[in-house]
């Protein structure tokens, strides 16, 4: 099988899984189902993810690269650092605007996921790799912040703001998820409590 073809299959049984896992939740798939998503032999499935947690990190990692895709998007615009925080801010509200986050559902089942291993699922490394390209792309607007003076330089601006961009990052997915499940809307709204921490955050980091 030439290269070309093996990434082409590869990528079909990839979208397939990803599919399976959003509808059925990775713990309940199994590769006959992404086999019979993608219209191939299972067989086939296991030729190129001999184990099941292979082709779970490989979902996880194409999700992740979805997020790095943004990060870098938002540090190339010709802006200030406090301007691109509000941006990924946004981004974070705009997953609970969107009628179906699978994206979000697949990444927290995800973790659920590995977490139930005592060691490290197979190829983790490459989920790795590309959450530690996201904070490097996250330390060069770090390192802006600090030079444009858009934020507090009395703080200590890496812990501070990585600190702050986790937080909102899984409060957003938290009420990304709720949303999903509650049955009651609550008092008040997701994106409202949302758009309430941001302001709060950016106030708070500003000069």
């Amino acid at each position: 099988m030439n290269p070309e073809t093996r990434h082409t299959r590869t990528q079909l049984i990839i979208e397939a899984a990803e599919h399976v896992f959003a509808h059925k939740g990775i713990e309940k798939a199994t590769m006959q189902d992404v086999a019979t998503e993608a219209k191939i032999g299972v067989a086939t499935v296991f030729r190129f993810f001999p184990r099941k947690e292979k082709l779970v990190v490989a979902v996880a990692t194409k999700k992740l690269e979805a997020v790095l895709e943004t990060f870098h998007s938002i540090a190339d615009l010709p802006i200030s650092c406090i301007e691109k925080l509000e941006l990924f801010f946004d981004n974070f509200i705009s997953l609970l605007e969107q009628k179906a986050s699978s994206n979000v559902k697949l990444l927290e089942n995800f973790e659920s996921y590995a977490a139930q291993f005592t060691e490290p699922l197979e190829d983790i490394e490459l989920f790795n790799a590309v959450y530690r390209n996201i904070s490097k792309v996250f330390s060069t607007i770090v390192e802006q912040g600090i030079q444009d003076g858009s934020i507090q330089a009395d703080l200590p601006i890496s812990e501070t703001l990585s600190t702050i961009i986790n937080t909102f990052g899984i409060f957003a997915r938290k009420l990304s998820l709720q949303k999903n499940i509650l049955v009651v809307e609550p008092d008040l709204a997701p994106e409202k409590q949302l758009a309430i921490l941001k302001h709060i955050l950016l106030n708070y980091l500003r000069t």
